[in-house]
């Protein structure tokens, strides 16, 4: 949690930014199925694999887990075979380099006031980065930050980013997720309300199952951990499902 008030996002920024952190819950914090469900201009694509190969290198070495993310994305963006090798070059130039060249992220800063989602969604490509080994060290999370200040974006959105896997992907406990009791805890797994109607409760259900579901989770590169917690995510929609159709059954 931050220590002080950050100042204000732009109202226009602000609603945008809200919207891709709802996006994101509900694809279980996967970035590439944020990119397939949000699709992200061409001229984004440079800079988003200049810096993912930037903040990868971060501790002195590349990690699978990071090539894999890399390679999530440029299927997430249905990339051409041509357009694969150019994404690889950029991510390559990016671990290669110790300092952000000023021209890179130049586009995105200029159409950032009049367009800020597609940078946006960037940084949380950026975010989902830096922690696909776990909660980031400093090392990464300052590059991350770094190249989140470069694209013209107050680093205070990184700080956003990071509490939403705080509070839903980096939670670790030894039990297995614990059953939901009510009706009411059902419904805000699910991110419903309990006035909302069964077929509502329904679609949200099919929607969060899809984006951590076994035959989803197979076409990924996912680090074990994160196939893990979307198991457990999982569960726990199947388990509220239940109890929420049950309910109804018993009206």
């Amino acid at each position: 949690m931050r220590q002080s008030n950050p100042p204000a996002l732009p109202a226009r920024m602000e609603s945008s930014f809200q919207e891709l952190l709802q996006e994101l819950s509900s694809c279980g914090h996967q970035a590439s199925t944020l990119l397939e469900r949000a699709r992200l201009p061409r001229w984004y694509r440079k800079p988003l694999f200049f810096f993912l190969g930037y903040i990868a290198k971060a501790d002195g070495r590349v990690r699978e887990p990071d090539i894999h993310y890399a390679e999530a994305l440029m299927k997430a963006l249905a990339l051409s075979a041509r357009q694969r090798r150019k994404a690889i070059d950029q991510f390559r130039k990016g671990k290669d380099t110790d300092h952000l060249p000023l021209r890179q992220g130049l586009m995105l800063r200029l159409a950032l006031l009049l367009w800020p989602a597609p940078a946006l969604k960037t940084a949380i490509c950026l975010c989902h980065g830096a922690q696909i080994l776990g909660q980031p060290g400093k090392a990464r999370r300052y590059r991350c930050e770094d190249a989140i200040s470069h694209m013209g974006l107050p680093v205070v959105i990184s700080d956003d980013i990071f509490e939403s896997y705080a509070s839903k992907v980096w939670i670790r406990t030894a039990a297995p997720p614990q059953k939901p009791a009510t009706y009411e805890q059902a419904c805000q797994i699910l991110g419903v309300t309990r006035r909302d109607s069964l077929e509502t409760i329904k679609r949200a259900y099919r929607k969060q199952v899809s984006a951590c579901h076994p035959d989803k989770l197979a076409q990924q590169k996912l680090a074990p951990s994160e196939v893990a917690m979307a198991k457990d995510r999982l569960l726990r929609y199947q388990q509220a499902w239940e109890l929420i159709r049950q309910r109804h059954r018993a009206l």
